[in-house]
C-alpha cells in the first residue's frame, strides 16, 4: 500500500513543490538546531529534519523522471491527433508496460473501454470520449453504474480537455480518478 499524506500536510505540499525547497527546509532546520541548542542536545534535534531531506529525495526523484513540459504537450497532441483504434492500443501497451492484464469488453459494453487488472485490483477505464470537447456527468455516471455492475474497485475516465464543473465534482464525489494532463503523457509515453 502506497503512502498517502493529507493533501495540505507540510510533506504533501513539499512533495508538490521543487526538490531543493525541501533541503532548504531541511537545512534551515539543522542551522537553527545548532545554532540555538546546546552542543549536546543539537545533533540530536538536526536529526528531525530527516523526514524532511527524505522528502526532498523523493520530490526530486519524482520531478526527474517526470516528462518536461515540452514532452507532455507533444504526448497529448499525439494522442489529440490519432484515431480511437490506434490512442486505445497505445493505451493498452502503456498499462501493459505498467505490469496490468489489459482486457477490452467489445463494443456491447458502452459504460467502459478497458478493464484493466493489477494485483487482484480490478479498474474500469472510460476513455473513448478522450478528445470531446466538453465532458459531463453522463459518461462517469455510466462508468460509476459499471463499477458496481462489475464489483470493480477503481474507475478512471480519460481526457484530453478538462472536465466541467460538474463533471470534475462529480468524479471526485464518487472517487473516479480523471487521467488527464502530465498523469496521461506520462502513462502515454511509456507505451
Amino acid at each position: 500500500m502506497k503512502f498517502k499524506p493529507a493533501p495540505n500536510s507540510l510533506f504533501a505540499i513539499l512533495l508538490r513543490s521543487r526538490w531543493w525547497i525541501s533541503f532548504a527546509v531541511a537545512g534551515v532546520i539543522a542551522l537553527v538546531a545548532f545554532a540555538l541548542l546546546p552542543r549536546e542536545i543539537a545533533p540530536f534535534a538536526a536529526i528531525g529534519a530527516l523526514p524532511i531531506f527524505a522528502v526532498g529525495c523523493v520530490a526530486a526523484w519524482r520531478q526527474w523522471r517526470a516528462p518536461s513540459p515540452a514532452q507532455v504537450e507533444q504526448a497529448l497532441a499525439t494522442a489529440a491527433g490519432q484515431p480511437w483504434k490506434a490512442f486505445a492500443d497505445t493505451l493498452a501497451r502503456a498499462w501493459e508496460a505498467e505490469g496490468y492484464t489489459v482486457q477490452r469488453p467489445g463494443a456491447a459494453q458502452a459504460a467502459y473501454d478497458f478493464r484493466i487488472e493489477r494485483n487482484g485490483q480490478r479498474t474500469l477505464v472510460s476513455a473513448r470520449r478522450w478528445k470531446a470537447a466538453n465532458h459531463g456527468t453522463e459518461p462517469l455516471r455510466e462508468l460509476q453504474a459499471a463499477l458496481q455492475g462489475e464489483s470493480a474497485q477503481a474507475g478512471v475516465y480519460v481526457a484530453l480537455q478538462p472536465l466541467g464543473d460538474n463533471a470534475r465534482l462529480y468524479a471526485r464525489d464518487q472517487g473516479l480518478v480523471v487521467l488527464q494532463g502530465e498523469a496521461l503523457a506520462t502513462l502515454l509515453r511509456k507505451a
